[in-house]
Parts: structure tokens; C-alpha cells; sequence
């Protein structure tokens, strides 16, 4: 088994704080018998985190340029939409609420408008003119996902979602040819969603209304991974998202006493297991050691301290 384990930790003082607070007994034994492997690194401003990094390698997906790791693909093809035609790529176009502030422009969480169905997709086909235009064809998948695909999304690099929420945009927008393309079809579609009949009812109940997208997702299609080779357990994501690094910590000792305790059990029963940690900059994968354990003396740790692992992601 390979556990992978998004948003272990965060670069912020107040997760720092966090994170010197948590008690994780089962990752610290699971730890001791592990050794570190493949470390990935980056940094915080790559498009790609370091979590799809870490799954695009685990699938065995080529290594391609940031910014052009094809996750709409994956996604388009679990939310049961047909192939895209050959020589075409995907992009999942998220619809959001870009937050204008006084000096920046911040994408909030998607999932927090609440988007049903039936107003998802009437807003959506509204849309949907505005990309034939460009010769783009516009699908739709669920309420927080919607998909397009073209001949230009296999190289036109785009900042993960996970990248961008609570944050300023402008830092992830990009600057070249195909990305200016995106930022004017955004622009085209915030005029249009402005005073949207639809976007006016949500306002009149006091709801956020849904003024602009966010693309993500873009490269070439690649294969479809093997269902339960890798494990996600993304738990940690909302609350590092909202920067809430208490709900943060109880999601890693809930994560301690389940999924990770289940992989140390693994582990102790000889199973081959895998973990791979991955912050805002980096993924650490442990991989099982060359001498088990129980095999390398009586002074052998029967725990790794987790926390000078965890900083340094």
C-alpha cells in the first residue's frame, strides 16, 4: 500500500505553532520502521504542489513541465464524461467567487457557495456561448466542476486549485500566450456572470455570487491509474485551506489513530507499505528498509520523531 498525505504540513508561523503542538504516536513508530526514499522538492510558488507531483509519479505519469499535470483529464473521465477528441487536452473550469479586496483579488473556496446542481448548470450553459466562440467545447460534470477541452490546454500550463484559494490570483495567473487567452476569457465571463439574474438572486439571500473561474487541470492525457495502488487521505486539506490550524491539528490526530495507525498495522504484519508526506514545497516519501527493523540490533529505534520531518516540507 501508498499512503499519500496532502497538506502535512504548512510554511505559516501559526501552523508552525501547530505543528509543534501535535502527538502522532502511530506515524512515529510507522516512521521508525520506514527510511526516507524519493524526495521531490520545489517550492512553494510552483504551479503544481507537491502533492500532485507525488501522485503523478507514483502513477507512473511522465515528468512534465509545472503547471501541466493533466488532473482534469483524470477527472473528466470519473465524472463519466466521454473522451476528448484526439489531439485535444482537458481543463477543469471551477466557478468561484474571486473576493476583490483593496489591494488584491483572492479566490474563495469553491465549496463553500454551496452550489447545487439545477443552478450550477443553469449557470454553466450560460457560459457555454462564450467558449464556442473560442472553439472550446464546455462540459459539464458536477456543480464545482465544469470541463473544457482544446487543442491548446495540452500546453497552456495552469496553477492547481489548491495553489490558488485564500490567495491572491494575480500570483498564479501567468503570463504567457495561452494564459492571456484564459485571463480574457475570464474577464469576458465576469461581465457576463455581473448582475446575472441567477448571481442576483444569490446576492438578494445574502449568498456570495459566482463572478469569475478558475482553469486548472491542463496538459496531455495520461493513462487512468490502478484503482487502490495509492491511497489519499485528504482530510488536512480544508482546514489548511481556511487556515485553521486547530480543526488542522484534531484532523491529524484523527488521521494518526485511522489511516495511519491501519498502515503501521500493515507494516508490522509485513505488508509493503509506502508513505509520502507533502507540504507546500515538498513531498517526502518513506519506503520500507533495506534491513527490516526488528533485524538491525537492539538499539534500533522503535520510533522516528516526526516533527523535524514535517518542517521541512
Amino acid at each position: 500500500m501508498h499512503l499519500v498525505l496532502p497538506f502535512a504540513s504548512a510554511l505559516s508561523p501559526a501552523a508552525g505553532h501547530a505543528l509543534s503542538t501535535l502527538q502522532l504516536p502511530s506515524l512515529e513508530r510507522l516512521l521508525a520502521r520506514l527510511e526516507p526514499a524519493e524526495r521531490n522538492e520545489g517550492d512553494e510558488f510552483s504551479l503544481t504542489p507537491p502533492h500532485e507531483r507525488a501522485l503523478a509519479r507514483a502513477w507512473g505519469w511522465p515528468q512534465t513541465p509545472d503547471g501541466l499535470h493533466p488532473f482534469a483529464a483524470l477527472a473528466a473521465r470519473r465524472d463519466g464524461l466521454p473522451e476528448a477528441p484526439a489531439g485535444q487536452a482537458w481543463a477543469l473550469l471551477t466557478p468561484a467567487h474571486w473576493h476583490v479586496g483593496t489591494d488584491q483579488i483572492s479566490l474563495g473556496d469553491p465549496a463553500a457557495l454551496g452550489l447545487d446542481a439545477a443552478f450550477s448548470r443553469l449557470l454553466f450553459e450560460s457560459l457555454v456561448p462564450l467558449f464556442d466562440d473560442e472553439g472550446w467545447t464546455l462540459l459539464w460534470g458536477a456543480p464545482t466542476r465544469w470541463y473544457a477541452h482544446h487543442e491548446s490546454l495540452a500546453s497552456i500550463p495552469s496553477a492547481s486549485l489548491d495553489r490558488v484559494i485564500g490567495r491572491n490570483v494575480d500570483l498564479w495567473l501567468g503570463d504567457d500566450p495561452g494564459a492571456r487567452r484564459v485571463r480574457r476569457l475570464q474577464a469576458e465571463a465576469q461581465m457576463l456572470l455581473h448582475r446575472h439574474p441567477l448571481n442576483e438572486a444569490r446576492e438578494a439571500e445574502g449568498v456570495l455570487p459566482v463572478n469569475s473561474f478558475w482553469l486548472s487541470g491542463t496538459g496531455t492525457t495520461q493513462a487512468t491509474p490502478s484503482q487502490g495502488a495509492t491511497m489519499v487521505d485528504d482530510r488536512l486539506r480544508a482546514p489548511a485551506l481556511a487556515e485553521d490550524w486547530a480543526a488542522w491539528a484534531e484532523a491529524w490526530h484523527a488521521l494518526d489513530a485511522g489511516p495511519v495507525a491501519a498502515a503501521l498495522r500493515a507494516a508490522e504484519a509485513g505488508d509493503e507499505v509506502h508513505l509520502t508526506l507533502t507540504g507546500e514545497r515538498h513531498a517526502q516519501t518513506f519506503a520500507p528498509a533495506a534491513r527490516p527493523w526488528w533485524r538491525r540490533g537492539l538499539l534500533a529505534p522503535r520510533h522516528r520523531h516526526a516533527a523535524p520531518w514535517l518542517a521541512a516540507l
